[in-house]
């Protein structure tokens, strides 16, 4: 059986789904693996690297495609890529559904198996394939980097002969992997930071990195059975804005990262909350690509409003390619490991399986 990849559209994706590690990992399973040429030499990984561990190089995408069994892929595949995929090929990405339906279904028609990795359940068994968690790692760390360049205040308290210049404070919207990632890091440059989120399982996690909780008060539960956060009732975003509108005018930098499996960003900073900041604060929205938690926020632009940056992200694993190619390769592998059978030397579409059954994408 052999296992291929070609390469991304560099110009919007410079990340690859196998690395010459996680390609030593997948051979080592008993699996072939081919790839296209120079397919990760954006990255300065040459051919060689994966050459030197019994890697097969073609020239094309159609010649790889024609010559493979399951196919790994970072994001999902165009529509020619698609018609050139062979029927009964696996797909293994993140295929994001809700946004590429008309993809999605060419590649059911075409008999072509996807499965998209956002999908998998988060048990512990999951923890290892889990590539939401290892991008938002990312995403969280390097949300506070590009703050703290954007900024034109120090971040650290700082006590000099001059005077006292204070800490720069920082608040979080959303404390999943990304937000706890975010809080963890603007602790570490020395800032002021609070957090809030809809999950008050989450005040805990927060309170241990030094981060203070901004709690709304509520009777309902807005966790899901799968530990994601749910849409809010009407009465909770009442009583957040009336909790936010104090928060935004104490702070300097807002990091928003709440999002919601299969639906648009909630929005929660609502234009008149903006306005509320000092001038010379940032917002950077995390979630500018699904709709965005803060008014005017644009994926891949700043704006100005009233001497506030509104930082919308886009694409932001481009900024930290190689180790995001790492990670997401090693959750690729161990989510191929479980698919593989080595006693049948097949992959095994095993719907009992709870990973396989949930991460497989029937219709759209």
């Amino acid at each position: 059986m052999i296992v291929g990849s070609i390469k991304e559209n560099t110009a919007l994706e410079k990340r690859v789904s196998i690395t010459p590690e996680s390609a030593k990992n997948i051979i080592g399973l008993g699996l072939k693996i081919c790839i296209q040429k120079d397919y990760a030499l954006h990255l300065g990984i040459h051919d060689n690297d994966y050459k030197d561990i019994g890697v097969e190089i073609k020239d094309t995408p159609k010649d790889v495609l024609n010559s493979i069994n399951l196919i790994t892929k970072v994001n999902c595949p165009s529509e020619e890529e698609i018609s050139i995929i062979k029927e009964n090929t696996i797909l293994i990405g993140m295929l994001n559904p809700s946004i590429n339906k008309n993809q999605i279904n060419q590649i059911i028609n075409k008999k072509i198996k996807p499965f998209s990795l956002e999908l998998l359940p988060r048990i512990t068994r999951a923890q290892s394939m889990d590539v939401l968690s290892s991008q938002s790692n990312l995403a969280g760390y390097r949300a506070v980097v590009d703050c703290v360049a954007e900024f034109e205040k120090a971040v650290p308290m700082m006590m000099t002969a001059a005077g006292t210049v204070p800490a720069a404070k920082v608040l979080v919207i959303g404390a999943g992997v990304a937000g706890l990632q975010a809080i963890a890091t603007a602790k570490r440059l020395g800032a002021v930071v609070s957090a809030t989120d809809v999950r008050a399982a989450s005040k805990e996690q927060v309170e241990s990195l030094g981060g203070k909780f901004l709690t709304v008060e509520q009777n309902e539960d807005m966790e899901t059975a799968g530990g994601y956060a749910k849409e809010a009732s009407d009465e909770y975003k009442k009583k957040q804005a009336e909790m936010m509108k104090e928060a935004l005018k104490k702070n300097d930098i807002v990091i928003c990262t709440a999002l919601i499996p299969g639906k648009p960003a909630p929005r929660i900073l609502t234009e008149d909350l903006v306005k509320l900041m000092k001038p010379g604060s940032i917002v950077y929205d995390l979630a500018a690509e699904q709709g965005g938690n803060s008014a005017f926020s644009e994926a891949g632009k700043i704006n100005s409003v009233d001497g506030i940056k509104i930082i919308g992200v886009k694409s932001l694993m481009n900024s930290l390619p190689l180790t995001a190619s790492s990670l997401y390769a090693k959750n690729l592998f161990s989510f191929i490991r479980n698919l593989y059978s080595k006693e049948k030397k097949d992959f095994n579409i095993n719907l009992e399986d709870e990973i396989i059954e949930k991460s497989l994408i029937k219709r759209v």
